[in-house]
């Protein structure tokens, strides 16, 4: 696969964090104005000179973009070039993700393997995960599929999933269906957890009903014995010698939540080598579909912290499920209320579990980092 990236940068993203993404994928490019975006779909790029690295990438050493051709209303996503993938760049409190258009197939564009070069910070777009936004199945309006940057297909991601919502109003803007779909317009998702109800509010975040945990040891899936009926709600985990109290939750994908140890009833988050114990969560024998791993620092009940080590992807900025799961952790250990702001290293969600419907519903937002293509 080469790897020769096109990017356009929206205006209101022209910022560290868009310009990092960039770098990352061995670019280096000119900023544009803002008044030279005002027709953001009608870039063209110029391909100063190539290179292929290591692992088989085509890297550009160096591009330029030109500024836009007033007569031209092509855009990036509408354009259908064999052995081309356009994409778009979205974050979700800088857990990032590399969107594309899939609805013409029912089978992802890029390979797992693809999809692992293609997320590699330094020799390729660089993301947590790629996105395919393909054609409903079962009455849903769309499919949600999603290969983690180590290749693995997880059943859902909350964070992906806002950004899912906010890439397909876009495609559905530039497809001209009026079904005012940016002003709290709701459709349906068909992920691999089940049914997901995304809906875009007026501030432009995105709430989405995220359905209702599961709670049964052997769902989740967790070998830990169950100790308050079914579930698994603070047991003694040994991990590498050391003793975890944790509780587990499924948001049909797995959560292994941890809010204290054999030694302190409270966590100091920020003084954890996450990069040392979260692989020895994610793998650990109790675990047989693996697990993302929370741990939690609590402020007051409706406050509360966590850094998350993700099944697939490591260590992230943000976990939408894993938000989630922390909230019904919370609740099931005394710990917080239904309703609760989470802080994330890449900022915050609200989440509330209700108690009428037993669903969790997450707010937070989803934004561009930038749109680009590249040859397969």
């Amino acid at each position: 696969m080469a790897i020769a990236a096109a990017i356009t940068l929206p205006p209101s993203v022209v910022n560290h964090h868009s310009l990092s993404s960039a770098r990352s994928a061995s670019l280096s490019f000119s900023r544009l104005s803002a008044t030279s975006f005002q027709q953001l779909n009608t870039f063209k790029p110029i391909i100063v000179s190539a290179g292929k690295n290591q692992l088989g990438f085509r890297i550009f050493s160096s591009m330029a973009v030109q500024a836009p051709e007033a007569s031209s209303t092509t855009s990036v996503l509408d354009r259908r070039e064999s052995g081309v993938l356009h994409f778009v760049k979205y974050h979700g409190l800088g857990n990032d993700f590399i969107l594309v258009d899939n609805r013409d197939s029912t089978e992802p564009k890029v390979t797992p393997e693809q999809a692992v070069k293609l997320c590699d910070r330094n020799f390729g777009i660089g993301a947590d995960g790629v996105i395919f936004a393909m054609a409903g199945i079962n009455g849903t309006d769309y499919t949600m599929r999603i290969f983690n940057s180590d290749g693995s297909e997880p059943e859902m991601c909350g964070n992906g999933v806002r950004c899912f919502a906010r890439f397909i109003a876009e495609l559905e803007n530039l497809n001209g269906k009026q079904r005012n779909i940016i002003l709290r317009e709701l459709f349906t998702v068909h992920t691999g957890a089940g049914l997901i109800v995304p809906e875009i509010q007026e501030d432009g975040k995105v709430k989405v009903d995220m359905g209702e945990p599961v709670l049964k040891a052997s769902d989740v899936p967790t070998k830990l014995a169950p100790n308050k009926d079914q579930s698994v709600v603070k047991a003694r985990l040994d991990v590498d010698g050391s003793i975890w109290n944790v509780t587990c939750v499924s948001m049909g994908n797995p959560h292994c939540i941890v809010f204290s140890t054999e030694t302190s009833e409270d966590l100091e988050v920020d003084k954890l080598n996450l990069a040392e114990i979260g692989p020895k969560f994610e793998h650990h024998m109790v675990f047989p579909a693996r697990t993302n791993t929370e741990f939690v620092q609590v402020f007051s009940p409706s406050h509360v912290k966590m850094r998350v080590w993700e099944r697939g992807a490591g260590a992230t900025l943000a976990c939408g499920t894993g938000a989630c799961a922390v909230v019904v952790a919370a609740v099931l250990e005394g710990r917080t209320g239904r309703s609760c702001r989470v802080d994330l290293p890449g900022g915050p969600l609200d989440i509330e579990w209700r108690e009428d419907d037993n669903h969790i519903y997450m707010t937070g937002p989803a934004e561009v980092a930038f749109y680009g293509s590249v040859p397969l």
